[in-house]
């Protein structure tokens, strides 16, 4: 309406901060659903379909650059991409910071940076530097256990608020349940707030097995992208606190774009696709545009409103 203030903050009391709300999401007695993403476009569509947790994902964020997942780009790349997502959206940013870009002076200064930037929490996987993504066959050692426990109590007393997930990689590069469940005991006495079990296997039983042998207190989260097949029901039964859905948000999105640039390369025109297309209005209710006319129209009116009292 013209002349109207646009909708404002509750101001009812004090806010719990981002990571406040990814602490009551870990300990909730439901399964916490998280979507990986790449941009605060793909942020927002992960959050409107109600997504509780947005995951900044390293390999999301490395597609998009064109650049294979191994610690090509910086951590200031990896990190204006997070600031952005959680500038985007009102859910917390989990943030995928690969093996902390270096060594524990890389962490010390990775999570001030991160949590400066509002950033909710940071995984960290126990893996040498420069990473390898884990589905890819390559190097995938581990990390010395002494040095990677001493990044986690690094990273624990340098954080105000923030989340640190300690990401547990002895699965992927074969090490064995024993050898995952004595490095998860040892983060969490470094000070982790959560565990991340990794596996690469097509069904979901090495993560239900180490769920089911770990002692500790932390919460426990999965990434079922190569056992897709199990459910949330499933997860919760079992005790899990998260599910990160780490690249399906990419992945279709590469073959959507892909067929429609197909067709249109095809077919000389976009007749065909357009029925398949998010019509324009769409795009301009993500950028927000509806927003910025109205404000735009409250304090250009406010500012004719004054101009005129002073005539």
């Amino acid at each position: 309406m013209t002349g109207s203030r646009p909708p404002q903050k509750d101001q009812t009391g004090p806010q719990p901060s981002a990571a406040q709300r990814l602490r009551t999401a870990l300990s909730a007695s439901r399964l916490t659903r998280a979507m990986g993403a790449h941009s605060p476009l793909s942020a927002r569509l992960a959050a409107e379909a109600g997504f509780d947790v947005v995951w900044s994902s390293g390999l999301e964020i490395s597609a998009a650059a064109g650049v294979p997942d191994a610690n090509i780009l910086a951590m200031g790349e990896c990190l204006d991409v997070a600031a952005d997502l959680a500038s985007a959206v009102g859910v917390p940013v989990l943030a995928d910071c690969d093996s902390g870009f270096g060594n524990v002076n890389n962490v010390i200064h990775m999570v001030s940076s991160y949590e400066a930037r509002g950033v909710a929490g940071v995984c960290i996987e126990d893996k040498q530097f420069p990473k390898l993504n884990s589905f890819v066959e390559g190097n995938q050692d581990l990390a010395p256990l002494d040095e990677f426990a001493g990044k986690i109590r690094a990273a624990s007393e340098t954080r105000t608020d923030m989340v640190v997930v300690a990401r547990l990689e002895a699965l992927i590069s074969g090490q064995g349940m024993a050898e995952a469940l004595r490095r998860a005991d040892v983060y969490e006495r470094a000070g982790a707030d959560a565990l991340l079990i990794h596996s690469k296997r097509k069904d979901p039983e090495e993560v239900f097995a180490f769920r089911e042998a770990y002692r500790g207190d932390l919460p426990v989260i999965v990434v079922p992208t190569t056992y897709h097949q199990v459910t949330v029901e499933e997860l919760e039964q079992r005790g899990f606190a998260m599910a990160i859905y780490a690249n399906q948000a990419l992945r279709s999105s590469i073959r959507a774009m892909r067929e429609t640039l197909t067709r249109i390369m095809r077919d000389g025109t976009t007749v065909n696709v357009e029925p398949e297309l998010a019509p324009l209005k769409e795009v301009f209710d993500l950028q927000r545009m509806p927003q910025m006319l109205e404000q735009q129209e409250h304090y250009e009116s406010l500012g004719r409103a004054l101009a005129e009292t002073a005539q």
